[in-house]
C-alpha cells in the first residue's frame, strides 16, 4: 500500500534517477503534461530531460511524418508530444532502456529488477561464473541482492537436504554454471531495504525520550589549565602564610673561600 501511494504521488518534479525506473513510457508523457505549465519545470527542462534519459531512450522526430512514427512504434517506442517551452510542442519517441547485460546494471536500477530478472541477465553474460564479473559489477549487484555461491560435483549439487534445496526453500533464485563435471550455483535474493539508523538518546525520569533537537549544554573547558599544569604551578601570593613560607638555602657559588667566609659570618651571629 505504501509503495502504491508513493507511485500515485510521483510527479515530474519528484522524479529521480532511481524512481524513474518505476514508470513506463506512457507515464512520462502523463507526468510531463501535468507539469508543462510549472515555472520550475520550464526553467530546468534540461535537468528533467536528463533524468528521463537515464532510464529511457528519447528520439525527437517529425510529428507530421506517419512513416517515421510507425517506424519507431514497430521498434517498441511510444510516440507522443511534450511541451518544452511556451512556443510549441515537439514529438518524442521514447522507449525504456532494456537491461540485457551486466553492464546495463547500475546503482539506480538494481533495486527495480527482480531476482529472476537478475538471473536472466547473469545467464546471458556468463561463462566463467561469479568470479568472472568485475568487482564494480559485483558491488552494484550486491547493493540490491543477497548473493552466495557454491561449486559441487554435478551429482551432489541437488542432494536432498543440501544447500541448494535450503536456498530455494528460502526464496533464492538459482543460476547453474557448468564447469566440466562440476557445477557452480549462484543464489540471488532481493535484499531488504536497510532502515535509516536512529540515534539512541538517554531517557528522562518520566520515561520520555530526550528530544533529538534539544539544546545540549556543553561545558567550556577551553580556557581552563590542564591538571598537570596546575600541579606544577606555585602557590598564589594570597595563599602564602607563615606556616607554608620557606626559604631555600643558598648553595653558594662553589668557591671554598667564599663558603668559609659565609660560615664564619653565621658563627659570629
Amino acid at each position: 500500500m505504501e509503495q502504491q501511494a508513493e507511485k500515485k504521488a510521483l510527479t515530474l518534479k519528484t522524479l529521480s534517477k532511481s524512481s524513474v525506473w518505476d514508470v513506463q513510457e506512457n507515464d512520462i508523457f502523463r507526468l510531463w503534461e501535468g507539469a508543462d505549465k510549472d515555472a520550475d519545470v520550464k526553467d530546468n527542462v534540461r535537468h528533467f530531460v536528463d533524468i528521463i534519459r537515464s532510464a529511457f531512450m528519447i528520439e525527437e522526430i517529425d510529428g507530421e511524418s506517419q512513416v517515421v512514427k510507425t517506424k519507431y512504434e514497430k521498434q517498441g517506442y511510444k510516440v507522443g508530444q511534450v511541451r518544452l517551452d511556451d512556443s510549441k510542442k515537439i514529438t518524442w519517441a521514447i522507449k525504456k532502456r532494456p537491461i540485457m547485460r551486466v553492464t546495463d546494471l547500475t546503482y539506480e536500477n538494481i533495486r527495480h529488477i527482480s531476482a529472476a530478472k537478475l538471473i536472466e541477465v547473469l545467464d546471458r553474460n556468463f561463462g566463467g561464473g561469479w568470479d568472472s564479473l568485475s568487482q564494480s559489477i559485483k558491488d552494484i549487484i550486491e547493493s540490491g541482492f543477497d548473493i552466495s555461491t557454491t561449486t559441487l560435483p554435478q551429482n551432489r549439487l541437488h542432494k536432498k537436504g543440501g544447500l541448494y534445496e535450503k536456498k530455494v526453500a528460502d526464496g533464492f533464485e538459482v543460476l547453474e554454471v557448468q564447469k566440466g563435471t562440476w557445477v557452480e550455483a549462484i543464489f540471488a535474493k532481493v535484499k531488504p531495504e536497510a532502515e535509516k539508523p536512529r540515534m539512541k538518546f538517554n531517557t528522562y525520569s518520566d520515561g520520555e525520550e530526550e528530544d533529538e533537537d534539544a539544546d545540549v549544554e556543553i561545558e567550556d573547558n577551553y580556557n581552563k589549565p590542564d591538571e598537570d599544569d596546575i600541579e606544577l604551578e606555585g602557590p598564589n601570593d594570597d595563599e602564602i602564610t607563615e606556616e607554608n613560607y620557606s626559604t631555600m638555602m643558598d648553595l653558594g657559588s662553589g668557591d671554598p673561600d667564599e663558603e668559609a667566609e659565609n660560615m664564619a659570618d653565621y658563627g659570629e651571629e
